[in-house]
């Protein structure tokens, strides 16, 4: 007897669903255009979308059959030899691998393992030399010889999701695209492009950067190998250098591309000579590296403090953020902030922010440095107090009222001759009154101490 189950009747379920896809279109056409359109059209469209539902369950009620039988022969599996088992997982490995320990895992697991940020072997607990994982195609072939033996269907690599790694498939794209860096033109710009949208759009891909002895360097090739970033193609640039920003983005990566040795002077070159969108994405990378603090000392040694201030003085819109917030970022760090100094951070800042340009990201900026003693005579010198008194006054924002007078309070103790400034604003508005009463709690601790300060050295009449 012929069978007749749901998976017998696919192509003709898929081919009633084509053709009612096309009535309903037809339908829905007529009710939308024509004004006149009848009850009948409607009914009609109902009945249509009533049996496409109902083709959809059969549909998914055959997949769900498919899918059952195949979970069924897999789970005889699990009685296979140890030898074909993951240490990790503890099941049948459909993509074998070995690790630099020369334990062999699944590919998915040992990668989840390695993303996780750690660098031993989970059997041995051996250090790991590199992260690059080598097929065993021995032990493949003997888990696929067993499952024949034993009528169940192993899944191949290219079949296996890519929530905890990649298929093989994409694993030798990535290869083949890292060969054509070191190509002609037009197929380092293909390379470049295709790199920076996978490494956007699949975490996996900025992992696979780090299990790759030389990834990072073949990466750069299109820009280490140009005797000046001028001739190097813009577009090409732009992708290298925002594939490096999508790659910092992976925590595991962060120290690995920092450390680098061509990164941080390719970024440099990128805030100095790409185009706006190669400039931003460049901050960006070094804002996103920054984020550890042995990265923070690596960078800021670099000299690229300077060519980050340029960008944030020339002031286009669109890398301002990403500016500002990688010069913050670096500046927590002690050293950082005398590098900033020296290079003109101060006035640049000021300057913004008297311009209303990214204040609640420069302010914050601003209060970090007043912890250092050339900052604060700078501050002084190129007007911050009124600067900061009038935004206590006009702003509505706490964090940058707080930010001010942190900052009123370092510049004040430390030069006596701004007491007058501030004894004149507090005259006609009453404006530090009013944020030891109002303010944040740190607000308030720092107005109040200003206050104590005016009333001990100088006769206020007034405090409205």
């Amino acid at each position: 007897m012929a069978k007749t189950g749901v998976s017998s009747s696919i192509p003709t379920v898929r081919a009633r669903a084509v053709e009612l896809k096309k009535e309903l279109q037809r339908l829905v056409r007529t009710i939308v255009d024509d004004d006149d359109y009848s009850i009948h059209a409607v009914d009609q469209a109902k009945d249509a979308l009533c049996a496409l539902r109902e083709l959809i369950k059969l549909r998914m009620r055959a997949s769900l059959n498919k899918r059952s039988t195949a979970t069924l022969k897999l789970h005889e599996a699990v009685s296979c030899p140890e030898e074909f088992k993951c240490p990790l997982s503890n099941e049948l490995m459909r993509d074998p691998v070995i690790l630099s320990s020369g334990q062999t895992y699944d590919r998915p697991f040992i990668q989840k393992w390695l993303n996780a940020g750690n660098r031993t072997c989970p059997k041995t607990q051996q250090v790991l030399s590199h992260k690059v994982l080598t097929p065993n195609h021995l032990i493949r072939e003997m888990i696929l010889h067993w499952c024949k033996s034993r009528g169940i269907e192993l899944p191949t690599p290219a079949q296996c999701g890519r929530e905890d790694g990649i298929t093989e498939v994409e694993r030798d794209r990535f290869s083949s695209l890292l060969n054509m860096l070191s190509a002609a033109l037009p197929e380092q710009k293909e390379a470049a492009k295709e790199l920076r949208l996978l490494t956007k759009k699949m975490p996996s891909f900025r992992a696979l950067f780090g299990d790759s002895v030389d990834a990072i360097n073949k990466l750069l090739i299109p820009l280490s190998a140009s005797k000046s970033q001028s001739s190097v193609h813009p577009d090409l640039q732009e992708d290298v250098i925002t594939t490096l920003l999508n790659l910092s983005i992976h925590d595991s990566n962060k120290k690995l591309v920092a450390e680098t040795p061509m990164v941080i002077p390719l970024l440099m070159e990128a805030l100095r000579s790409g185009t706006i969108q190669t400039r931003s994405n460049a901050a960006a990378a070094l804002f996103t590296l920054s984020a550890l603090d042995s990265n923070k000392a690596l960078i800021g040694k670099s000299g690229v403090v300077k060519p980050l201030i340029v960008l944030l003085d020339e002031g286009h819109p669109l890398a301002m953020k990403d500016v500002a917030s990688a010069i913050f970022n670096l500046c927590i760090l002690h050293e950082n902030k005398a590098r900033a100094v020296t290079d003109g951070a101060i006035r640049v800042i000021l300057k913004k922010i008297t311009d209303g340009v990214h204040v609640d990201e420069l302010l914050s900026t601003l209060a970090m440095l007043s912890t250092h003693q050339r900052a604060v005579e700078e501050m002084g010198e190129l007007g911050a107090v009124p600067c900061l008194l009038r935004i206590i006054r006009v702003s509505n924002c706490e964090r940058n009222k707080e930010n001010c007078i942190a900052v009123l309070h370092t510049v004040c103790l430390n030069d006596r001759t701004r007491w007058k400034v501030l004894k004149e604003e507090e005259i006609a508005y009453g404006t530090i009154s009013k944020l030891a009463r109002d303010g944040t709690s740190r607000a308030k601790r720092k107005a109040n101490r200003i206050l104590e300060r005016l009333r001990r050295t100088i006769n206020i009449t007034h405090t409205a």
